[in-house]
């Protein structure tokens, strides 16, 4: 934590910035180790101060270790205990989350007498690049929901609903030691497959479905995230077509991805492959997205992702079609970009498997 506290000073000295209010459960975390979201985090030139109630002080001793102070604070009196840190270390620019903080909170915070100037895009920055240790938790991570992948699929069958299914790889993960679903588990069937973020229902699986599975699991804060497509039964010749399709655009990708390559240019390998295809139009999402702490984070595979690749960044790549009243196919890894190319977190076969 010392030497991200060390980056984040760096960042502020930039910004010409006297100190940095941090509030979202992600920034703590990354900044202290704190994983509760009661809590304020005040980073000055001199200071770093861990600000929390009662019931978490032990806890937040525990977790943040020597680079916190920690203060234990009444909710009542949590912004007068900023105040004070802000008036005693004469700061007169205070850094803020300007994509997490509340207008009310905003209001609150002007008392302190200080000029607040926003700071999320620098923090965002700061946690794009990921060390050799947030690598592994992320493995970690794809470890759990590949193992619970193949687990699945010995007890999926027609019949079972959406649903069921959805609740069914939870809680095999849950078994395997994720702390929780990186995000809604999404379960599309037969035509509800031609929806992205198809929410499980009571739709059954029927024979000859295509079923969109897009999941998560979690390792010591840090997210996982991988899409795979399967037939119940067999899959009709269309259906082989479009998988194929798919699967060759993100080949495409992943081949492709490599540092100097921009975001933009990444989703345009797969998108021109797709539209070539003539299926341009049933692909409307972006490529991809960086991973992390937060499922969705910098940088970004899109139309207008001007991020260039770097090693230690991370981004999935799931192209999709998306074929209204029939089926969908999405195929999503997610990889950490290395010196001369990827690396695919993602171990699953991407073979379209057909389950009895």
């Amino acid at each position: 934590m010392d030497d991200r506290i060390a980056r984040l000073r760096a960042a502020m000295e930039q910004q010409g910035l006297d100190a940095v209010l941090l509030k979202s459960v992600t920034a703590i975390r990354y900044f202290s180790g704190f994983t509760s979201e009661d809590a304020s985090v005040v980073v000055t030139k001199d200071r770093s101060v861990l600000l929390t109630d009662f019931r978490y002080t032990i806890q937040a001793k525990a977790q943040s270790g020597d680079c916190c102070e920690v203060l234990e604070v009444s909710g009542a009196a949590h912004n007068e205990a900023i105040g004070k840190i802000v008036k005693d270390g004469d700061v007169k620019r205070l850094g803020f989350e300007d994509d997490y903080v509340s207008f009310a909170r905003y209001q609150a915070y002007q008392a302190f007498g200080a000029e607040l100037v926003p700071f999320a895009k620098e923090l965002h920055h700061l946690r794009i690049l990921k060390t050799a240790d947030e690598v592994e938790c992320l493995q970690k991570a794809q470890a759990m929901a590949d193992q619970a992948f193949a687990e699945l699929l010995k007890t999926i069958h027609a019949g079972m609903s959406e649903r069921r299914v959805a609740a069914e790889l939870e809680y095999i993960c849950a078994k395997l030691g994720s702390e929780g679903p990186s995000f809604e588990t999404i379960v599309g069937s037969g035509p509800n497959g031609a929806m992205c973020h198809a929410v499980p229902g009571d739709r059954v699986l029927q024979e000859g479905d295509l079923v969109v599975l897009d999941y998560g699991c979690m390792y010591n804060g840090y997210h996982s995230d991988m899409t795979r497509t399967f037939a119940v039964g067999k899959a009709d010749p269309f259906a082989e077509e479009i998988y194929g399709i798919v699967r060759e655009a993100q080949q495409r990708a992943l081949d492709a991805l490599k540092p100097g390559v921009t975001g933009k240019e990444l989703d345009a390998i797969a998108r021109d492959f797709i539209k070539e295809k003539g299926y341009g139009d049933c692909f409307g999402h972006s490529l991809g997205h960086g991973f992390g702490l937060l499922i969705h984070e910098a940088p970004y595979a899109s139309a207008a992702g001007d991020t260039v690749f770097e090693e230690g960044m991370t981004i999935t790549v799931e192209p999709g079609i998306y074929l209204e009243d029939r089926f969908g196919v999405r195929i999503e890894d997610c990889c950490v970009v290395t010196k001369d190319g990827k690396r695919n977190l993602v171990t699953a076969s991407k073979e379209l498997m057909h389950i009895d």
